[in-house]
């Protein structure tokens, strides 16, 4: 696993932010609209849906054809369409990852886990 990405959240979602223009271009052109975020939403949902029944053969509990070339290919569907949806949205999607992160981390810690720490900037844990 342990590659480390050449590009940050910025970088990855302008992008994703292109693919979405392609795409803006594309259903224009086939149908004369482009898609809202309820329907980036809902290729969201398809594509966690996709992602489980993966995930249930990487772990023997189904037959899927695909293997890890799959599993790759819905991750980084799932990834664009947060990241389109963040655009959408307005979100300021790294503040909100690394304040969620924080929240989260307290909660554990405030439950008796081992304390990680808050991360503020880039490189702190």
């Amino acid at each position: 696993m342990g590659k480390v990405w050449d590009m940050d959240l910025n970088e990855l979602q302008r992008r994703a932010l292109r693919i979405h223009d392609l795409y803006d271009e594309l259903n224009l052109r086939e149908r004369g609209r482009v898609w809202t975020r309820e329907e980036f939403m809902l290729g969201l949902v398809g594509d966690v849906g996709d992602l489980a029944k993966i995930v249930m053969a990487q772990e023997g509990a189904r037959d899927m054809p695909g293997g890890r070339a799959a599993l790759d290919h819905e991750l980084a569907d799932c990834l664009w369409s947060v990241l389109v949806l963040a655009h959408r949205y307005d979100v300021d999607l790294e503040a909100a990852f690394l304040h969620t992160m924080d929240e989260l981390a307290q909660s554990i810690t405030a439950r008796g886990g081992r304390d990680v720490g808050r991360r503020h900037d880039r490189g702190q844990v």
